[in-house]
C-alpha cells in the first residue's frame, strides 16, 4: 500500500515540514559525496550505535559532544535513495496536518523529541549492538502517531498496485495507521530470527511517543489559547493540489454533481488540480484546470466523467466552484 494523500486540508503553510525535508535531502547529498570507506565512517559517526555508549573500548574513540550529537544526527542520515524517498513522502503526507495543529515551533520540538525517543527505544533493547541506526522513520512514526490521535476519521487515498493495474482506494486513517503499527509489532517480535537490519522498536517507540504526546498536549501553556500554537505560522494561499470528491446523481440522470474548492488567490490567478473522483469502488484521476478570474458558483463541465446510462453512453460531471479561504 502506497499512501498518496490524506483528505484533511491544512490551513497553514507547513514551513517546518518542508524545511525538515530539505535538511534531510541536503544531508543525503552530502553523504553520497563520500567514497565507500568514508561513507561507512560517516554513518558510524553520525548514526546511533548503542555500543558507543555501553562498550568502553568503542566509547573511547568518541568525545562527549560527539556522543550527544549522534543522538540527534542519526535521524537525518539515510541508507539510500529509496530509504530517503519513502521517509520524506510519509513526512510530506502526515506532517503538514500535525504541524497545522501544533504550530511550527511546537511541531519542531515534537519532531526532534519523537526522533530522540525512537532512538532511545532501540538503544535500551539493543544496548550492545554495533550496527548503526539511521533514518527519520522513528521521528516520522511519532508524526503518524499524532495524526492517529488527531484525525482518526480522515481518509488516506492509497495506491494498491495489482500487477500493472493501479487501484486507488480510500482507507480510514485509523485503519491505515493502526495496521502499520500492528505490522511493526509483528516484525519486532520476529526481528531476531529474521535479522532484517530495520529498527522496528524505534518505529514503535516513535509512534507511542506521538500518541502519548498528543494526549498530554492540553497541559502545555499554549493549549489555553489556539493562537499560542501558531505564532510564526504562514496562512496558506492555495488549497491542496489533489482533491478527493464524491459526486452525487440526481434521480436516474447519468450526470453527476459535486463541488471543487479553491482559494481567492487561486480563483484570481488560476490553478491546476488533480481531482480523484470517488464513486463506490470506482476511482478515477482527472486533471482539472481552473481558469484565472473564475467566479464563485461557476460550474465546470467534465465531459464523459458521469455515470453509464446502461446504453453505452456516459453522462457528464458538473463541478461547482466554491471560493473560500482554507482556514
Amino acid at each position: 500500500m502506497i499512501p498518496i494523500r490524506d483528505t484533511v486540508p491544512a490551513k497553514h503553510y507547513p514551513l517546518v515540514t518542508h524545511a525538515l525535508i530539505a535538511v534531510n535531502v541536503l544531508v543525503f547529498l552530502a553523504q553520497i559525496s563520500y567514497g565507500p570507506q568514508d561513507l561507512q565512517r560517516f554513518i558510524f559517526t553520525y548514526g546511533l550505535v548503542p555500543a558507543r555508549y555501553t562498550v568502553g573500548d568503542v566509547a573511547a574513540y568518541f568525545s562527549l559532544p560527539q556522543q550527544v550529537f549522534s543522538l540527534f544526527s542519526f535521524m537525518f542520515v539515510h541508507g539510500g535513495f529509496f530509504h530517503l524517498l519513502f521517509n520524506m513522502w510519509m513526512l510530506y503526507i502526515f506532517g503538514d496536518n500535525v504541524e497545522d495543529h501544533l504550530g511550527p515551533f511546537y511541531f519542531l520540538l515534537f519532531y526532534i523529541a519523537g526522533g530522540l525517543t525512537s532512538g532511545l527505544a532501540h538503544f535500551f533493547l539493543n544496548m550492545a549492538s554495533t550496527t548503526p541506526v539511521i533514518g527519520a522513520s522513528g521521528a516520522i512514526a511519532a508524526v503518524m502517531g499524532a495524526y492517529f490521535i488527531l484525525y482518526p476519521q480522515s481518509r488516506i487515498l492509497t495506491l494498491i498496485p495489482i500487477l500493472f493495474i493501479p487501484l486507488f482506494v480510500e482507507i480510514p486513517a485509523f485503519f491505515f495507521l493502526g495496521l502499520w503499527f500492528f505490522m511493526q509489532l509483528l516484525n519486532a517480535a520476529g526481528s531476531q530470527a529474521q535479522q532484517t537490519g530495520i529498527a522496528w522498536w524505534a518505529h514503535i517507540g516513535g509512534f507511542a511517543f506521538g500518541v502519548a504526546a498528543l494526549k498530554l498536549l492540553p497541559l502545555l501553556p499554549a493549549a489555553q489559547t489556539r493562537d499560542g500554537y501558531h505564532r510564526g505560522a504562514i496562512r496558506r494561499k492555495k488549497s491542496d493540489r489533489l482533491q478527493v470528491i464524491r459526486p452525487s446523481a440526481s434521480g436516474d440522470s447519468p450526470d453527476l454533481y459535486e463541488t471543487v474548492r479553491v482559494t481567492p488567490y487561486e480563483a484570481a490567478a488560476g490553478a491546476v488540480k488533480l481531482v480523484n473522483i470517488s464513486r463506490g469502488l470506482q476511482k478515477r484521476m482527472y486533471r482539472l484546470r481552473i481558469p484565472a478570474g473564475i467566479r464563485d458558483g461557476r460550474v465546470l463541465r467534465l465531459k464523459g466523467q458521469g455515470r453509464d446510462d446502461g446504453k453505452g453512453n456516459r453522462g457528464d460531471l458538473y463541478l461547482k466552484v466554491r471560493i473560500e479561504q482554507p482556514w
